[in-house]
């Protein structure tokens, strides 16, 4: 499992998917997201701007990413 670690308080899960390199843009972000690809703590989530935090796991396309902050 990967790890993204933050500095602020939060991250928006289409930030934190560029980020993770999982997409390479904020478009594909969004479209992976709506199609309901997307995971956050198990389940499917279709708002890319989903607060994350400290602690949150993101599941996509066979990558688990794990937020600490």
């Amino acid at each position: 499992m990967e790890t993204i670690r933050i500095k602020d308080d939060f991250i928006k899960l289409g930030q934190a998917l560029k980020l993770a390199g999982l997409v390479e843009s904020g478009v594909d972000a969004k479209i992976v997201i709506q199609d309901g690809l997307v995971k956050v703590n198990g389940e499917i989530d279709t708002r890319r701007g989903k607060k994350l935090v400290n602690g949150d796991i993101i599941e996509f396309d066979g990558n688990q990413i794990k937020i600490e902050g």
